[in-house]
C-alpha cells in the first residue's frame, strides 16, 4: 500500500499492487462458510419461533374450549337501593313551581290551499 506521500509526488508505479485472486464478492472459502453458518441460524431462529407462536396458538384455543362461556353468577345479587340524593332539598332550597302547570299553545292546522280553507285572495 502507497502512502500519501508517494501518492502526492505523483509515483506511477501500479505494478506494486496485486489484483485480488477472487471475485470481489465471493469472498474466502472462511467468509463462504460464515455466511453459510448465519444463515442457517436464521432459519433455525425462524422454526423455532414459528414452532413456539404454534404452541401458545394451540394452548390458547385449548384453554378457550374449556372455559364456560358467558359464566354466570351463582348467587343472585340483592339490587342495592340508592337513596335519592338531592344537594338542593338537602340545602333546603327548592325551585319555586307553580301550582298548575301553564297549558302549552297548540298549533293550528296549516293552510293548505288543496283543501279549500285558505281565505280568499284580494284583487
Amino acid at each position: 500500500m502507497r502512502t500519501l506521500s508517494e501518492l502526492l509526488a505523483g509515483d506511477e508505479d501500479e505494478t506494486t499492487e496485486t489484483a485480488p485472486a477472487t471475485a470481489p464478492l465471493g469472498g474466502t472459502r472462511a467468509e463462504a462458510v460464515q455466511r453459510l453458518q448465519i444463515g442457517v441460524a436464521g432459519l433455525g431462529a425462524m422454526v423455532l419461533l414459528i414452532g413456539l407462536a404454534n404452541v401458545i396458538m394451540n394452548q390458547a384455543n385449548q384453554t378457550e374450549s374449556t372455559v364456560v362461556p358467558e359464566a354466570a353468577a351463582t348467587v343472585e345479587p340483592e339490587p342495592v337501593t340508592v337513596p335519592q340524593n338531592d344537594p338542593l332539598a338537602e340545602a333546603g332550597v327548592v325551585p319555586d313551581l307553580p301550582a298548575e302547570p301553564t297549558p302549552t299553545p297548540t298549533q293550528e292546522p296549516a293552510i293548505v290551499p288543496e283543501q279549500g280553507n285558505a281565505p280568499p285572495r284580494p284583487q
